[in-house]
């Protein structure tokens, strides 16, 4: 073969392969282990920690309506292509593309997947300016986040195959996605997301539910970031983030008249605070007609049970003594017992939590568990957010509620869903292995 063949075959090959990755992203398939789309198989699969992108057009289908076939193509493909770039920068790759919805992975840190989703709000409003120019109506998206171990692999059949996510992580992302539907919102994280951050204060968060996904026992707190507001709505929320949190504490405890009282000074600051207003007609509907939203009652304390052993007799035993002592800690701020006595709790919880950080990442080295720094992240940051609590606490400026309704879910929740998810995940790893 000639030179000139050789180029033009080169260049047909390289041109094929850019085709090709259209459909499958180079970095998917590297994130698999492989060199080139050709090398993947059926049934190719690998486990990694990721953060979970969903987002959806608000009204994509009244806009779409008013458009004729061509122009609905060119509106979505403008949009998609601006998106892509956003999430390409921040070390993202798109997994699927579903009409006007995006499902994208981060495989580095939760980090770049807020900071993505801030940069996709951003590209929203350039996108928006631009359509107001031409005289066309502006759109809104909603995004959220979750972040878990997650199975990356190749499934299909003889005639269609594709790459993809499989994790229950990846089912609560996209309903916390839809959540920002419910409360007029841009931005939702789930506590798995907001645990993994490397630092909460670098951006603009509040407390906004506590749900149930369907098959789990346990609730899951969720948390708006605001960064990508304007600046008067940015402004407005942090003025009066500390009443909404204040309140929505208050109505999780079935203490609706407060909260309903806490939520009007909310609205009377910002009155289109949507998640102020769906609270506060929740605490209405209780008031009437004994209705509550909670995603499960505070009242109904967990008990902790061999469900939660992780197979390690020691790292078990830990996991009990940590949870009774923050039960405790709950019942000792409720009760108003004297501070010397909740001083003592948190200090012992302070020095265990250390301890058993160090007992289970021993553990996890002993048995080279490849997603040792994964697990070390989330305990960092926990002891981040357990100096937080503590300096609440210790304030005497907080509320006996609000300061419960922090025990339950910066303490309690995070105990019980690590070590449901992120603990069983590791019990089962070293199992297999010793077994295999």
């Amino acid at each position: 073969m000639d030179n000139q063949n050789i180029i033009g075959a080169s260049k047909n090959k390289a041109d094929l392969n850019q085709a090709y990755e259209r459909f499958v992203p180079s970095k998917m398939y590297e994130l698999l282990g492989k060199s080139s789309i050709a090398d993947l198989q059926l049934g190719d699969q690998v486990e990694m920690g990721l953060t979970i992108l969903f987002s959806d057009i608000r009204n994509f289908v009244s806009i779409s309506e008013s458009l004729r076939p061509k122009e609905t193509f060119d509106f979505i493909n403008s949009y998609l292509r601006q998106m892509d770039t956003v999430i390409s920068q921040h070390g993202g790759v798109i997994d699927k593309v579903m009409g006007d919805g995006i499902m994208a992975i981060f495989p580095s840190n939760a980090n770049d997947a807020v900071d993505c989703s801030l940069g996709m709000l951003k590209q929203l409003e350039l996108i928006n300016e631009q359509r107001l120019r031409a005289n066309q109506a502006s759109f809104q998206i909603g995004i959220g986040l979750n972040t878990g171990i997650c199975m990356l692999g190749i499934v299909g059949g003889i005639n269609k195959q594709e790459a993809t996510v499989i994790s229950d992580a990846v089912n609560l992302a996209s309903r916390i996605e839809s959540l920002t539907k419910t409360y007029g919102v841009q931005l939702l994280i789930s506590e798995n997301t907001y645990f993994n951050l490397k630092d909460v204060s670098n951006y603009s968060i509040r407390f906004i539910d506590r749900v149930l996904v369907k098959g789990k026992n346990q609730a899951q707190s969720i948390y708006e970031i605001y960064d990508g507001n304007n600046s008067r709505i940015r402004q407005l929320k942090d003025q009066t983030k500390n009443i909404f949190e204040e309140a929505l504490a208050h109505y999780h405890y079935k203490k609706v008249e407060k909260a309903a009282e806490l939520l009007k000074k909310c609205l009377a600051i910002n009155p289109d605070d949507k998640p102020a207003q769906i609270y506060l007609e929740r605490c209405r509907m209780f008031s009437n007609k004994g209705l509550h939203s909670g995603a499960k009652e505070l009242s109904q304390q967990i008990e902790w049970s061999t469900a939660f052993d992780v197979g390690n007799e020691q790292i078990d035993t830990q996991h009990l003594e940590l949870f009774n002592h923050s039960v405790k800690l709950l019942e000792l701020i409720n009760s108003g017992i004297d501070e010397t006595v909740t001083d003592n709790i948190i200090s012992f919880l302070d020095k265990y939590v250390v301890h058993h950080f160090d007992t289970e990442e021993r553990y996890l080295l002993d048995n080279d568990y490849p997603f040792f720094d994964h697990h070390k992240a989330q305990h960092l940051n926990f002891i981040k957010s357990f100096g937080l609590l503590k300096s609440e606490i210790k304030s005497n400026s907080k509320s006996k509620i609000f300061l419960m309704f922090r025990v339950q879910t910066l303490l309690i929740d995070w105990i019980v869903n690590h070590t449901l998810k992120e603990d069983k995940h590791f019990c089962k790893y070293i199992t297999d292995r010793i077994s295999g």
